[in-house]
């Protein structure tokens, strides 16, 4: 069995698809909020 090192492996490619999951996720939470902003402008 191998020994364990920490700090060592490369999670370049963790940390890019977090970074794309947090962005869609941000846009995707500002455009329900404009939408729910614009229907209760419309139905008043």
């Amino acid at each position: 069995m191998s020994d364990h090192k920490h700090g060592e492996m490369d999670t370049s490619v963790q940390e890019n698809t977090f970074n794309g999951f947090m962005s869609m996720v941000t846009k995707i939470a500002v455009i329900i909020i404009v939408a729910l902003i614009l229907l209760a402008l419309i139905n008043g």
